[in-house]
């Protein structure tokens, strides 16, 4: 490797490196806080998998609706035209506005107080914990096992 080249797998290491005071008990607690996060993240998609499901089968039921009148079934249609083409999945809410209210509200909270423990306790460095295992699992020399791309 050449010493540019160092010089870049080492600034790149660096921002996963412990800052120094940092103990083993925040580096956890940061690293499990980062888990949750993800966690959350995971819950986002699956409640906008939900979101476009339910948006998806409302507009499935333009044709349930057609099909039934064609097949002379009028009242059949009518019950699903009332009782389920554009109903509220809440109380006075659409997907869209638990979505909406989901993102302003829990998960910019959830992202804003794991911004700030970062900010606070590590310097703004993300995934301390991971990095150090990484560190002590890979196998140094061994292909496929280097610490950055660079290396």
């Amino acid at each position: 490797m050449t010493n540019q080249s160092q010089v870049k797998a080492q600034a790149a290491n660096e921002v996963h490196t412990r800052p120094p005071g940092v103990d083993d008990s925040t580096v956890e607690a940061l690293g499990e806080l980062s888990k949750a996060l993800e966690t959350i993240h995971r819950v986002r998609g699956h409640l906008y998998s939900a979101h476009q499901l339910v948006g998806g089968a409302d507009l499935t039921l333009d044709r349930v609706v057609k099909l039934f009148r064609e097949a002379g079934h009028d009242e059949m249609a009518d019950q699903v035209e009332r009782e389920l083409l554009g109903r509220n999945v809440l109380p006075g809410r659409w997907t869209f506005q638990i979505m909406e209210e989901f993102d302003d509200g829990y998960y910019a909270a959830f992202q804003e107080v794991e911004r700030d423990a970062r900010e606070k306790l590590a310097g703004g460095r993300r995934h301390i914990y991971e990095a150090e295992m990484k560190e002590r699992r890979r196998t140094h020399g061994m292909p496929g096992h280097e610490a950055t791309p660079e290396a």
